[in-house]
């Protein structure tokens, strides 16, 4: 489990093929020291299992069904990565809970410099958007922000000064790809509603009217 709250911008060091998977060596200094093999780790907002670490270096491998969901596929050597450590339960919750279980990917759309901060527009795939609404939470490659604006399938986010210069914001320009997870409780009401639903209607008796609808004759 996450925040959104980003700890430290890394670097990939190196990206060697696995079968259909990759393996991901990672620099970074303070995620490094504080990780151990086995340990979670967020990386641009996927979450990650350690598999060595060597110095200020660690490394993840990511297989195939997270390269068809995310970005990580996309990443090239030195490409900068927003990194998050889980989060321990004493801690206090800064941004909101984040599984690092990404959902999709959309496309920043355009952004727009103003006087003391940035608006990033996302493009959301339209079977998302059931999941959004206006100043609700979303967590772009990792990051957990505030949605200022929806239109139709495009979600504007207000990017401050100190966010912009402490995550790969910095370097996201319009047709770049960003990972995006959505909030987990609307997820989890859509589900329990939908289960109650085909429930209901499994318990329902048997009448003649139930067997006219599902086409036997009576």
């Amino acid at each position: 489990m996450f925040t959104g709250i980003i700890q430290e911008v890394g670097r990939i060091e190196n990206i060697q093929r696995l079968g259909g998977g990759i393996r991901l060596s990672v620099a970074g200094p303070k995620s490094a020291s504080e990780l151990s093999i086995d340990d979670s780790v967020s990386i641009n907002g996927v979450c990650q299992t350690v598999v060595s670490k060597s110095g200020n270096v660690f490394s993840v491998e990511a297989v195939e069904e997270t390269l068809l969901k995310t970005t990580l596929g996309h990443l090239s050597h030195e490409s900068p990565v927003n990194l998050e450590l889980a989060m321990k339960l004493n801690d206090r919750l800064g941004g909101h809970l984040v599984l690092g279980h990404v959902d999709g990917v959309g496309t920043v759309s355009s952004v727009e410099k103003k006087e003391t901060s940035w608006l990033f527009t996302i493009e959301i795939p339209a079977h998302f958007l059931r999941y959004i609404i206006p100043a609700g939470s979303i967590a772009i490659d990792g990051v957990s922000l505030t949605v200022a604006r929806l239109n139709r399938n495009l979600v504007t986010v207000s990017i401050i000064p100190h966010t912009f210069e402490n995550t790969t914001f910095r370097i996201l320009t319009p047709g770049m790809s960003v990972n995006l997870e959505f909030d987990l409780i609307g997820k989890y009401i859509e589900r329990f509603m939908v289960v109650g639903k085909q429930e209901q209607s499994f318990s329902d008796p048997i009448t003649p009217s139930k067997l006219s609808e599902w086409g036997y004759s009576t």
